[in-house]
């Protein structure tokens, strides 16, 4: 039975990034002595936080609750994301492991602010004029902890940007891992996203965030040896979505405010809705208070040429997405949905346009069956088979598989424990 386990999750990292392994030795070694699960569909609407979730409690978020990265706050700017753990509605990995009398740390991980693991980095920021980020790290994060960690390492940060915050988080993994030998360590490192963001799925910027994800990974093995763990510990490596590259912005409110199903203030703030449309990027969900207006808004979703599919209640219910919404929209290749009043129906991304909040080159939140658009898998441990590979597997069977190696169960989740990836077959 494995002592460690290290979840390391690189964020946006798709099936097709390693499909070539010749620049990226420290994850090909782990794929060389342990089980590649080629293509992991995501969750609906696949979104870091609600994908975060399903990957350490084995539900959708339809039963975890957390159904998108931020919540229904039209009234404000930038609304509150799902930072802390109190909003999760089900069992999480961390809490189990923990009562089983596991050391857990974690790092940037989503929805885990103030969640009672012993070492921990929140993924928070200031949301509002009045705070800053000192404050709200201290607050979501163990205060000590992190003090220590920022003394250490905090010359590698520059606020939450790119690369310098992985360059910092890796420093921090490290030493822990060192110093703490935790049971269960779960990382969350964003460059890659950010760079695709920015950039573009396949950009040169995203290919170099890819190798520097591998560098990283070689360190956190490293570390494991330099800490005499290195034979008890099993990695986990994964992605939690893919991304889609974008040329327009859809909004949706827009449309809603010129049929009068919106009220917004001269400067196009929303301050009343009868019917919302609350952005998942590639997707958007649509909640409508005014029952009676349900059939016009349908068809008016219908009409809009550059939305792909018109998703019911049943159906959204169906793919274990938000239960309250009353249609969920998908967009066509190219094109994501942003929330806001403010501006025209349909707007072209332009290079001037980066850079500002909402505009990207690439995006995710959308199906998980769209083409080309699954995650990967990786384990390499003491009971992990090596050298062999699994077709196909969903992010929900993640958590439960994860339990299984630290030597517990996970009662009652959606998801499936992974037995083709152990030496020998446990039930």
């Amino acid at each position: 039975m494995t002592k460690h386990l290290f979840v390391l999750s690189l964020d946006a990292l798709g099936a097709k990034d390693l499909e070539d392994l010749s620049e990226l030795p420290a994850i090909k070694s782990l794929i060389d002595r342990g089980v590649h699960v080629k293509e992991v569909s995501t969750i609906y609407p696949s979104l870091t936080y609600p994908a975060h979730t399903s990957i350490i409690t084995g539900h959708y978020p339809l039963a975890h609750g957390i159904i998108n990265n931020t919540k229904i706050q039209p009234e404000k700017s930038s609304p509150d994301w799902h930072w802390y753990k109190r909003d999760i509605q089900v069992p999480t990995l961390y809490d189990l492991a923990k009562a089983k009398g596991y050391k857990t740390a974690a790092f940037l991980w989503p929805v885990a602010a103030q969640s009672g693991i012993d070492y921990n980095i929140a993924e928070i920021f200031p949301n509002r004029f009045w705070l800053n980020q000192v404050m709200v790290s201290l607050w979501a994060s163990s205060p000590f902890f992190l003090l220590d960690m920022n003394r250490k390492y905090g010359h590698l940060r520059d606020g939450i940007k790119q690369p310098n915050l992985d360059a910092f988080l890796v420093e921090a993994v490290t030493d822990t891992i060192r110093s703490k030998k935790p049971g269960l360590l779960l990382a969350h490192f964003v460059d890659m996203d950010s760079m695709r963001h920015e950039f573009g799925v396949e950009s040169d910027e995203a290919k170099a965030a890819l190798k520097r994800h591998d560098e990283r990974v070689g360190k956190i093995i490293e570390a494991t040896k330099e800490a005499g763990i290195y034979p008890d510990t099993t990695f986990a490596i994964l992605g939690d979505h893919y991304q889609i590259d974008v040329h327009t912005a859809i909004r949706l409110n827009v449309r809603f405010l010129e049929e009068g199903y919106l009220e917004a203030n001269q400067e196009q703030e929303i301050k009343r809705y009868h019917v919302y449309a609350k952005s998942c990027d590639g997707s958007s969900y649509i909640y409508v208070k005014d029952k009676t207006l349900k059939q016009p808004v349908y068809e008016l979703l219908k009409s809009i040429p550059e939305i792909e599919h018109v998703y019911t209640s049943a159906e959204i219910i169906n793919l274990g997405a938000d239960p309250d919404a009353d249609f969920m929209v998908e967009g066509k290749p190219g094109y994501y949905f942003i929330e806001d009043a403010a501006g025209p129906f349909l707007e072209k991304i332009t290079d001037e346009k980066i850079g500002e909040p909402n505009f990207y080159k690439a995006v995710h939140g959308y199906h998980p069956d769209k083409s080309d658009y699954k995650t990967t898998l990786i384990f390499a441990g003491p009971e992990i088979k090596q050298g062999e590979m699994l077709d196909s597997a969903r992010l929900i069977d993640e958590a439960p598989t994860f339990a299984r190696i630290l030597g517990f169960d996970m009662k009652n989740t959606e998801g499936e424990i992974l037995h083709e990836i152990f030496k020998e077959k446990r039930e």
